[in-house]
């Protein structure tokens, strides 16, 4: 399968892209000292700049799959909560970046904050938007300790499969197959549901043990023997030491603000397996 990451970073889901063998197309990124971390590490993708200067009709149905954290501050409880009125509201142009290629799948991340900014408005915005493109949504709420992280780290990630590239499928049983039969409705008791960590979908006892063991030969990797007093380094954050051995003293600050903004591989990892799973 192919891969498209935007507000790439360092490359977090470059690296779960690559586990999975998939071919990474294109990452799009601004910031100059992630830009030469990928350059290094992904050489193989075409690297891209600015995201609002980015034309990306050039990938149209040669993109499986688009990733992309797009920018958490707006929503974060960290920040100053801006929302769409802070110029990094940034989703419109990830949804125009995906009417142009059109991929069968979108893999969205961002801060937890994002479901309840505003009583859900960009929330909503994010699932309505993908809808209205065709896309079926499921929203869900992962921890990086869910695969093993020394903290707990939430994030709101959406999984959107295209009714447009169903390859021939039963409508019904492609949903099935990722949702557990479980349609994404927009209210307010259903979004508090997902706020509050409710298991929104049903999975068989030997699914779960399926993903248990995937979950332990990826972990086994990054967190194994790791302190619960975590260092400032990217093992908090689940990146390798391929990709943290890059940095350099002079580079101290980038990296440390790289790792912050970067997500935990691990999960995107389980994420894009299932979809492996899926199209096998």
């Amino acid at each position: 399968m192919t891969h498209g990451s935007l507000f790439s970073g360092i490359g977090g889901f470059e690296l779960a892209a690559r586990w999975c063998g998939f071919t990474n197309v294109f990452s799009c990124e601004l910031e100059p000292f992630n830009r030469r971390v990928l350059h290094h590490h992904f050489p193989e993708s075409d690297l891209h700049n600015d995201i609002k200067e980015m034309d990306a009709t050039q990938y149209h149905g040669r993109v499986d799959i688009i990733s992309g954290g797009f920018p958490c501050q707006p929503y974060s409880v960290a920040g100053k909560r801006l929302g769409k009125e802070d110029e990094r509201h940034l989703w419109p142009e990830m949804l125009r970046i995906i009417r142009e290629v059109a991929p069968a799948y979108v893999v969205g991340e961002n801060v937890r904050g994002l479901v309840n900014w505003s009583e859900g408005m960009v929330f909503e915005e994010v699932c309505a938007d993908l809808e209205a493109e065709g896309y079926d949504v499921q929203p869900f709420i992962l921890p990086a300790a869910g695969v093993g992280a020394p903290h707990k780290r939430d994030r709101v990630w959406f999984v959107a499969y295209s009714n447009n590239r169903r390859a021939g499928r039963e409508v019904s049983a492609g949903r099935d197959e990722f949702t557990g039969g479980t349609e994404r409705n927009a209210t307010n008791t259903q979004r508090d549901g997902l706020e509050h960590g409710t298991e929104r979908r049903g999975v068989s006892q030997s699914e779960r043990e399926a993903r248990q063991r995937v979950a332990g030969h990826i972990t086994s990797k990054s967190w194994a023997g790791f302190p619960t007093e975590s260092p400032v380094c990217g093992g908090d954050d689940g990146l390798p030491a391929e990709l943290d051995g890059i940095t350099f003293p002079k580079w101290r600050a980038n990296s440390i603000k790289a790792y912050g903004n970067a997500i935990v591989p691990q999960v995107a990892y389980q994420i894009f397996d299932t979809i492996k799973q899926m199209n096998q």
